[in-house]
């Protein structure tokens, strides 16, 4: 049943409350649950035992068929908590071509596919069809999924508007519609697009929507979309795990290219973000050529391009990460326990999405913000609007206080691409251009004509060393 958006939209969660119903209680374990016998065989056996409080919250009502609204942060283990309601509720039935029974809409590419990933051996196990539908990839292949019938469909809303638009979709037999992430999709302005899909789904149907937020945006859906939805508030936000750490360091602007690349030259994976494309491919290219195993993950990467990067720092053939905030959208990477902002993001949201690439499933994880010292009053702001009171230090490159907070060392400064090893002043400070041109910094290389001389101090270090090479 759809419901008229209102215009009162509050800007917190007291105003929802008022129209809480009251929730079923919360299972002690997934035995307790309406579950299939073949689906917690599956979780034994993928080692899933016990489930996380937002699981054991929502699972008895979406289990009931009831609406759910569930705050909680990503990695708090939601794909389960609408996953195994879904699937179980669809189990038995057959879509027919180009009319799936269940949707889920995420906002990015990596989300989708991932949570296809992580669902797919239980619909294996209830012998339900799966397709994944996002962008970057051949429209003819999905398409050609969906015509061959598939119960559950996994989609962007960008692409999945476009299959339908090519008549090869249809959602009026969508039974139960999950939307996760539901803050970054309307952030990241997906929001005309996510109603214009819910208006074609079942009006009877059963919704589930889970985000970090329900504010602004996310409210006018949940009072458009959901009926009489339970809550389930059972999460912290990043800024409330007390299992993270988090760190501003100031730095002065020549020393920032040296901090950088030392703490990318750790022992044991990172994940660094920048503003722009641009700056992430500088970044990665420079890391390399100082022995450093980087890789670019952002927009302009092709969707196969980004789903090897991702696979290979999941596996550790990549160690650095470098990337914009598509990043921060949903990647889960177990036993991630560092994410650097080497520009610092521009709202509290933005540092929070980033943070929450650690620190997952109750393991530990620290976030270190670089800062110069004409940036630290706006951060200042940004952490207090985030509810974070960060320790923040002073430091330089080859300190021993950079490497207790970060495990930042020297890079070994043999190249990986069979290029020339990154050509360093005597003074262990380089200039990167790229870095922290944003709030604070302008245009021009940071500090002006001095770090301009840097540059040629760079380029003239580049040339002599090529003529001792003989190149």
């Amino acid at each position: 049943m759809k419901h008229p958006a209102r215009t009162d939209t509050p800007q917190d969660e007291s105003a929802l409350a008022e129209t809480i119903t009251p929730a079923l209680p919360a299972a002690a374990s997934f035995a307790d649950l309406d579950l299939p016998p073949a689906l917690l065989k599956t979780l034994t056996g993928l080692g899933v035992n016990h489930p996380f409080p937002i699981q054991a919250a929502t699972l008895p009502n979406s289990l009931a068929g009831r609406d759910v609204l569930g705050r909680g942060r990503t990695g708090s283990g939601k794909t389960l908590a609408f996953g195994l309601a879904l699937l179980t509720r669809i189990a038995g039935r057959r879509a027919e071509p180009k009319r799936p029974l269940g949707l889920i809409l995420v906002p990015t590419r990596e989300l989708a596919q991932q949570v296809g990933e992580a669902l797919t051996p239980y619909a294996r196990e209830l012998k339900l069809r799966m397709a994944t539908v996002v962008g970057g990839i051949s429209i003819g292949r999905q398409a050609g999924e969906l015509r061959a019938g598939a119960e559950v469909v996994v989609a962007t809303p960008g692409r999945l508007h476009d299959l339908i638009e090519r008549k090869d979709c249809r959602l009026d037999r969508v039974r139960i519609t999950v939307l996760d992430e539901a803050d970054q999709m309307c952030d990241m302005g997906f929001l005309p697009q996510v109603t214009e899909l819910l208006d074609q789904v079942r009006p009877d149907g059963q919704r589930m929507l889970f985000s970090a937020t329900l504010d602004r945006d996310v409210d006018l859906l949940v009072r458009r979309y959901l009926h009489d939805p339970v809550v389930h508030s059972v999460d912290p936000s990043a800024g409330a795990v007390t299992t993270m750490e988090h760190h501003v360091l100031t730095v002065h602007g020549a020393d920032r290219y040296a901090v950088t690349t030392e703490i990318a030259a750790r022992d044991g994976r990172v994940l660094l973000f920048l503003d722009t494309k641009h700056a992430v491919d500088q970044l990665t290219k420079h890391l390399r050529a100082s022995g450093v195993r980087a890789a670019a993950l952002h927009s302009g990467k092709s969707q196969p391009q980004r789903t090897r990067t991702l696979a290979q720092f999941k596996n550790g053939q990549v160690t650095a990460l470098v990337a914009t905030n598509v990043a921060a959208r949903g990647l889960h990477v177990d036993d991630l326990d560092l994410v650097v902002n080497v520009d610092p993001p521009s709202d509290h949201k933005d540092y929070l999405h980033r943070a929450g690439r650690t620190a997952r499933a109750g393991e530990s994880g620290s976030v270190v913000t670089l800062v110069l010292s004409n940036q630290r009053r706006d951060m200042s702001r940004l952490m207090a609007d985030a509810g974070i009171a960060p320790k923040i230090t002073k430091v330089r490159s080859g300190e021993a206080e950079l490497s207790r907070i970060t495990g930042a060392r020297a890079p070994s400064g043999l190249p990986l691409d069979g290029g020339p090893a990154a050509a360093r002043p005597a003074g262990g400070h380089a200039p990167f251009r790229g870095m922290g041109t944003a709030r604070g910094e302008s245009g021009r290389t940071a500090g002006g004509s001095r770090r301009g001389g840097e540059a040629r101090k760079m380029a003239e270090a580049r040339k002599a060393a090529r003529v001792r090479r003989g190149s």
